[in-house]
């Protein structure tokens, strides 16, 4: 049984190491983890490599982590079965996207992957999900809040909406085990973007619609004038600290 997650988590996880974000960018002759958001994914794509290319990126990135969702059960029927093959084989791809050894363990955030793991387990969930996030996405103009939320949901929504809830889903039969090995994903793309949540509050965050804007020099210097404020304010700590300290 150990032998067979192992080979399971494997399988996603060198499928999900595929970067297409990255493979692009050295094409063009970029590192695509030393520019822009420094994140080898669509996001980071659609601002560096344009928007064509990144929606491709992203559509690959959804495909890839499916099509492990999918495939697993039915490879491992083959050799006697393997409980939670498609949610571990899912999970491998989320972490092979973020830690694939094919580019030395630094890749995306997992984002995409984590929306194609949620195409596989139901369709019509992926859709809701898609529209709702679109929806946060444009009145936030943050595209980080995307898989924040969505990774916290997805545990839950499928634990109470599997087969061992109302059995809405399609494609979600382990259970709330199944649920908790989604929940490992979920942890490790939440931990990805602390820095992102960090940003946020400090307003040195770049807004999704720097992409398209026709005045990028304005986010730039709202982001450095965010940023030396913020360092001000750490200096302003420090000085206060040491002053009681004496």
């Amino acid at each position: 049984m150990v032998w067979k997650i192992l080979l399971c988590f494997l399988f996603g996880y060198l499928i999900g190491g595929i970067n297409p974000a990255y493979i692009i960018g050295r094409l063009r002759g970029i590192d695509i983890r030393k520019k822009g958001s420094q994140n080898a994914g669509a996001s980071n794509a659609v601002i560096l490599l344009g928007k064509t290319v990144g929606v491709a990126i992203a559509l690959f990135d959804i495909g890839k982590a499916a099509a492990s969702f999918w495939l697993a059960p039915v490879i491992f029927n083959q050799f006697g079965g393997l409980p939670l093959a498609a949610e571990i084989a899912g999970v491998g791809a989320i972490i092979g996207h973020i830690f694939p050894v094919y580019m030395k363990f630094r890749g995306g955030k997992g984002t995409a992957c984590l929306g194609g793991v949620l195409l596989a387990i139901d369709w019509r969930l992926f859709l809701i999900a898609l529209f709702t996030e679109i929806l946060l996405v444009v009145a936030t103009d943050y595209l980080c809040l995307l898989p924040i939320t969505i990774a916290i949901a997805i545990p839950v929504i499928y634990g109470l909406c599997g087969e061992q809830g109302n059995g809405w889903l399609l494609n979600a039969t382990g259970g709330w085990w199944g649920a908790a090995m989604l929940s490992v994903a979920s942890a490790v793309i939440l931990i990805m973007n602390i820095k992102n949540i960090r940003r946020i509050i400090h307003g040195t965050e770049m807004h999704l619609s720097y992409a398209w804007s026709k005045n990028k020099p304005a986010e730039i210097e709202r982001i450095q004038t965010n940023e030396k404020k913020w360092e001000e304010k750490k200096a302003a700590k420090r000085q206060a600290r040491e002053s009681k300290a004496e």
